[in-house]
Parts: C-alpha cells; structure tokens; sequence
C-alpha cells in the first residue's frame, strides 16, 4: 500500500515511521521547510556543538515552542529507545513556580503550597486535597459535560479559584476560561500528577502514609539531550532507510478525490500543480484546513463538517530570550497577576545547563491568544517592549542591556479550545471520504496536546488504516 501524509510533525511523523516498518510505501509532504511541527527547532547562533552520552555529534538546537516530557509519557519515550536515543533522555527534578503580585513563589511540594500566603490556610488545605484527588481519580468520563470553573468553585472555594486556578484558566483560554472542560482540567493535574518520582508511585494505595508520599514526592520531567529535534531526525532518517520520503515546502492545495475516494494531492509552492497517488491519505493538519483541502467532506456528511468547523484554535505565540545571567532560578514560573501579557516564563537553563547553550542563559515567554489578536502582527521588538516591565516583576534587576539574542514564533493551531461540550466535537479519525484520514492535536482528548499523544495517536491511526485496506481487500476477494 502506498500512503501519502500530509505534515511532518511528530504525529505525522511517528504514522510514516509505523506505516514504513510495516512494509508499505510512505510520503510526507510538509508545507514548511522543517520538520517537527509544534517541536521544531532552530540553531541559536553561537550554540556550541558536543558529543552526547552515546558518543554522536550533537547540536545543541533550540525548539522553538519549550518541551518537556512527564513520566507517564510512555509511548515517546519507548520510541526514543527504539530509535537508539535512550541514553540521551534525562529526568531531572522539576523547579516550577507562581508569579503573583511581584513575587515569585516556588511550586514544588506540600511544603510550598503551605507557605502560600496569598490565600487562608482552609484553601491551602482544599487545593491540596483537590489536587490529590484528581490525581486519584480515574472515572474521568463522569466528568463529561462539567466546567471546571464551576467544579473549582465548588470543591476548593472561590478564594481558590480568584487567586490560583482562575488566573491561570484565564490565562491559557482568555474569554473562554469560563466554559473549559473539566476534563481538561482533570487530565492536566491527573498527567503532572503521574510524573512524580518513583517512590511515590510506588506507594500507591490510601492511608496517611500515602497520603503524606503523595504531598511530598518531587516531579521529574524529562528532556532529550540536544533537543527534541534529534527525534525529528531519527524519525526521518528511519522513514528514509526504509524507502519513505519526505518533501518539504509543499504545501497541499487538494486532496484529490474519484469515485468517493482519496487517491492523492495536489501540492502547491515550489512544487505548484504537481500530484501524487496513493491508495490512502492521512493528514495531520488542523481541521479547519482539513475542510478546505478537502471540500467534499461536507458535501459527504455535512455533520462530519460542521464538527471540523467548530473546532477553534488559540495562536500560541513564544518570544524566545537569551540573557548573559539568569532571569530567576525557577525553570516553569507561571504568570497569574492578570495584566500580565504572557503566560509563563520557561527558563530552559534552569533545567538544562547553560553550559548546553554556550553559557547562555534561555528564556521561553509563551502566550495563547485568539485569531485577531493584535500581538500576532506585531514585531519581535514590539513585544519585546511590551514584555519589558513585566520582566522586572520576576527580577526587579532586569536590564534590556542583559538580552544577546531574540527570537520570535507563532504557530496558528497553538492550542484547540477546549470547552464543557468539547467532547460532543471531536471527528472521527475516519473522514467520510474513503482512503483519508485525520490525526491531529484537536483529537487528542482527554489529554491535552502533547508530544507523546500526538506520536501515540499517529502510529493508532496508521494501524487503522492499514486494518480498513486489509479489510477492504478481504471482501473484494470475497466478491
């Protein structure tokens, strides 16, 4: 079988690298000029090259939008293994943090929480207990059809939610902070959760001793010596050797459809009127381009349509700083004072060396905003000035003189808004075209996106699609 997918993101990716190991003829066509998707890197100028634990020469890349991976990321790590990169995976205790009113407060365990002074000792207590039962919690499909907003009110009080949860709901969503799914909610203390260190998931069970391990275990996340972008390679390098091939900078104008059924694309760019075959399509862009490239969806089943239609991303926007000294010493500072225009400040060499970097010093200030934003036109100068003061709320010494270099990035489908009937919305990986289907981070639920979902949930869909055409061809032998 030959199959055509379209972006080569790590979904896209990890689809080819199954459908490749299973003997059948793949062909990635990208409409950038890099790989990787949301994991893309770029090459900081003055980055030093080094030799990694398993003695190859690595570049020290940056991603252009911050990674990490948690314990519970199983289906990544065991391809990273595959792909010959395991030693190169570091776990490393996490350093995480809140901003709140000019202060910098550190997140790591119940002795933090505890030293919380924003809010009264009864809401430290009910945000702890919260939190440990989500962690506990499995039966999250009870949740369906519940805000979080209201869920937080109710079971942690509205101190809580005002001067925790609520900013950084607000933060992430912006208006839509008030209709999120619980689910969501649930899913992202469940995963954090789950990437505490191996005694306390070996505690387990109830009883105060559980509880206190629970409260006091540290996080470690993981990290890919040299960038994720070495994955990206190894998948690529992996799609080539047997027989795959990847295209870049073809963008696809059409899906190409006869009889009812995918049988290739059209490109455009560069590679402008050129078409390949295939016996099946998988496309791992947003829904909303899906519709375009591929009209008679609606056509097909209008309902299949409007769920592609209803899906509304947030633009994720990253300014990408590298500073001459550190900006605090917490790698995740999460921003909650509500005037504040970023999100977060993810200080890369508060988990990786700066030596990794040159000695440089790197700092990751995210945001997600909705289509029409107005930072989304502006310059990286300009939201570096916009940026500028709230900088100082995190280290009153900050000095613009301190910046070497700047980068700035924005990705379109950032982030699916996922709101209290998000579940009622999402498409199935079967289009109601034959032969095409669709793998993409809207999909990714209960979760949210995330590497290793994206990568788990591409090699699912290359399974069935490889089942359906071994099914299809079964009953035209039968016939």
């Amino acid at each position: 079988m030959k199959v055509i997918i379209i972006g080569a993101g790590v979904g896209g990716l990890a689809a080819a690298h199954e459908l490749a190991k299973r003997g059948h003829a793949v062909a990635v066509v990208e409409a950038g000029p890099i790989a990787g998707g949301q994991v893309r890197t770029f090459n900081p100028a003055g980055n030093p090259a080094g030799v990694g634990p398993s003695g190859e020469q690595q570049e020290a890349r940056l991603e252009a939008f911050y990674h990490h991976l948690f314990r519970s990321d199983t289906d990544i790590v065991a391809l990273i293994d595959e792909l010959g990169l395991g030693a190169d995976l570091a776990w490393i205790d996490s350093n995480v943090g809140l901003a709140v009113g000019g202060k910098n407060y550190p997140f790591i365990g119940a002795l933090d929480l505890l030293r919380f002074d924003r809010v009264s000792w009864l809401t430290r207590l009910r945000l702890g207990l919260t939190a440990l039962w989500l962690r506990r919690f499995e039966d999250w499909p009870r949740y369906e059809g519940t805000r979080a907003a209201e869920w937080i009110r109710r079971w942690v009080g509205r101190e809580g939610y005002d001067a925790v949860w609520g900013p950084l709901l607000r933060a992430k969503f912006g208006e839509h902070a008030e209709d999120v799914a619980l689910v969501w909610f649930w899913g992202k203390i469940h995963l954090r959760f789950a990437s505490r260190s191996a005694g306390e998931r070996g505690a387990g069970g109830g009883g105060p001793l559980g509880f206190v391990r629970s409260l006091l275990a540290k996080e470690q996340l993981g990290y890919l010596r040299g960038s994720f972008g070495r994955l990206t390679d190894a998948l690529v390098a992996a799609i080539a050797a047997r027989g795959g091939t990847l295209t870049l900078g073809a963008p696809v104008e059409r899906v190409i459809v006869e009889d009812g059924r995918a049988v290739g694309v059209r490109l455009g760019g560069a590679h402008a009127g050129e078409e390949l075959r295939a016996d099946a399509v998988l496309a791992t862009v947003p829904s909303g381009l899906l519709a375009r490239i591929a009209p008679e969806i609606a056509q097909r089943d209008p309902r299949y349509g409007e769920m592609l239609a209803a899906v509304q991303y947030q633009w994720a926007t990253v300014l990408v700083l590298a500073l001459d000294r550190p900006l605090s010493s917490i790698y995740w500072l999460t921003m909650t004072d509500a005037d504040c225009p970023f999100v977060v400040a993810v200080e890369q060499t508060n988990f990786m060396s700066a030596s990794d970097y040159g000695g440089r010093h790197i700092v990751y200030l995210s945001n997600y905003v909705d289509p029409g934003d107005p930072i989304i036109d502006e310059t990286e100068a300009q939201v570096l000035d916009r940026y500028e003061r709230y900088l100082r709320r995190i280290n009153p010494a900050f000095d613009r003189a301190w910046i070497l270099e700047s980068w700035w990035f924005k990705d379109r489908a950032g982030q699916p808004i996922v709101h209290w009937r998000y579940h009622e919305t999402i498409p199935p990986h079967r289009t109601p075209i034959a032969g095409l289907y669709l793998a993409n981070t809207a999909q990714v639920y209960p979760e949210d996106r995330g590497q290793n979902y994206s990568i788990r949930m591409g090699v699912r869909v290359a399974r069935l699609l490889e089942a359906d055409a071994a099914a299809g061809a079964a009953t035209e032998r039968q016939a």
